[in-house]
């Protein structure tokens, strides 16, 4: 069989692993794979590299995609996505692995849809994938954010302030929630819970006034803006406040162990998924336990938040 491979929307630590995993453990079982480069565009372009287990050598640690990755508002249109079709066929592709967040899967969802036997991988450091536990490059980012963290606490320890780290997540708060857990953080913003900007100048007072020379709170883009958030705290509190927007350097950096290994399981199982005939499935994790759900159904559910943790925290800043 003949498959081929995209990665598609924003990139993420681990997915030139999942792109390492598939082509290697496709050849292996006698199938032949290929790279499309620049996401849906270069599909519709029909931009096609064979890919060889010396192509894929090297990349396991390797941050970002070597495929590349693209977003295409012509490949949304039903237009689009046959001329991707055609350059498929006119390829003698049979299958499709798209790596990459919501949008992607609707993509995957829309050629399935038309006859193409696709599937997915959940490439997004946002963690925001439905019947899956983690997405390619979460623990990566939050490994990264929380080291960022320690090097911005000391400066807010010498100078006696409260730093207000701004992270990504517009409609998810995952990242800020298990950053902030991960590094001791005094209050999480998340859009996921309303928050009161007076309680979060309290919880810094209460913690100066116990002898704490630093504050640090965790913002995610979508709840709020960090400068904002610095600019009352001063106003409100009378204490200096720093905020810190670290963008998108949290998407950078050699994946950690646990994104390579997960990534490998999963690149094992849409081959079986292939082999076995089924198709139009998204790949995870649960448990665990590497699973897959058809594609409709994983965009038809909302990923769950954490409200537990997100309480452990508060009692935890305590």
């Amino acid at each position: 069989m003949n498959i081929a491979i995209l990665t598609s929307g924003g990139d993420s630590q681990g997915m030139n692993s999942a792109i390492r995993a598939i082509t290697r453990t496709a050849i292996v079982k006698g199938h032949k794979v290929y790279g499309v480069t620049k996401g849906y565009q270069g599909l519709m372009e029909g931009l096609f590299i064979p890919l060889d287990l010396r192509d894929v050598g090297d990349i396991l640690h390797r941050g970002g995609t070597f495929l590349q990755s693209a977003r295409s508002l012509e490949f949304k249109e039903t237009s689009g996505q046959k001329r991707a079709i055609q350059k498929l066929k006119e390829a003698n592709i049979d299958h499709l692995v798209v790596i990459g967040g919501d949008g992607s899967y609707q993509g995957a969802l829309a050629l399935f849809e038309k006859g193409i036997s696709t599937y997915c991988l959940p490439g997004t450091i946002d963690n925001d994938i439905a019947y899956t536990d983690y997405t390619i490059g979460f623990d990566t980012t939050v490994n990264l954010v929380v080291s960022l963290i320690n090097n911005v606490r000391d400066t807010s320890t010498s100078h006696e302030r409260t730093s207000i780290i701004e992270v990504m997540g517009r409609g998810s708060g995952n990242i800020a929630l298990h950053a902030g857990v991960a590094s001791g953080a005094d209050a999480i913003i998340v859009p996921e819970v309303p928050w009161e900007l007076e309680e979060v100048c309290n919880i810094i007072l209460e913690g100066f006034n116990r002898g704490k020379k630093h504050g640090i709170i965790v913002v995610a883009e979508g709840a709020a803006s960090g400068e904002d958030v610095a600019t009352e705290i001063e106003k409100r509190t009378g204490l200096e406040a720093r905020s810190t927007k670290l963008g998108y350097v949290q998407r950078g950096g050699s994946p950690s162990s646990f994104d390579r290994i997960f990534t490998s399981r999963m690149g094992d199982k849409v081959v079986e998924c292939i082999e076995k005939g089924i198709s139009g499935v998204a790949i995870g994790i649960e448990g665990n336990q590497i699973t897959y759900h058809p594609i409709k159904e994983v965009l038809s559910k909302k990923a769950q938040f954490d409200y537990k943790l997100y309480h452990i925290a508060k009692n935890l800043s305590k």
